[in-house]
């Protein structure tokens, strides 16, 4: 085993547990700061930041013609289903989609956007564009944010 100095950088038990050098609490301050940003811009399309994901993978879909399946949406958004399914049903009886059982395996579940779901997305496009505006965040940054972000998660779910 390696010498834990050499892993720190030398740093001492002092500087490793000081809050502000923690990697976790700079991501769950920023997700809350981000998260709190988009609240107003969503507020305006009456959907809370949950809601704008799922609403998000949805138009996705329906521009490529298919109907997700709840369990690929669930994954895709890494919630569980105790999560996603009270979340989906809002999104129901307001009218934005619909769920359909299969026929064949009836615990299959497939979602689709109604005319009012379609209709959301022209609202919902200038949301990122204001929210980077806000953040000061050029596009380029914004890219390389992300694909750092990316990056790191997908090396935290290979572990």
């Amino acid at each position: 085993m390696s010498d834990p100095s050499t892993r720190t950088g030398g740093a001492d038990s002092k500087e490793l547990l000081a809050l502000d050098n923690q990697l976790c609490f700079a991501l769950y301050a920023v997700n809350r700061a981000i998260t709190s940003r988009y609240r107003p811009l969503l507020a305006e399309l009456d959907l809370t930041y949950p809601q704008y994901l799922v609403m998000l993978v949805l138009w996705e879909s329906d521009e490529a013609g298919t109907k997700p399946r709840v369990s690929a949406i669930g994954e895709r958004l890494r919630l569980d289903s105790g999560t996603l399914t009270p979340l989906l049903r809002r999104l129901e009886q307001r009218g934005l989609l619909s769920r359909q059982r299969s026929r064949e395996d009836e615990r299959v579940v497939t979602l689709a956007l109604t005319e009012e779901g379609r209709s959301m997305r022209e609202r919902a496009t200038d949301v990122p564009v204001r929210l980077l505006c806000e953040l000061g965040v050029g596009p380029e940054d914004a890219v390389r944010l992300r694909g750092e972000l990316r990056d790191l998660l997908s090396h935290l779910e290979r572990a």
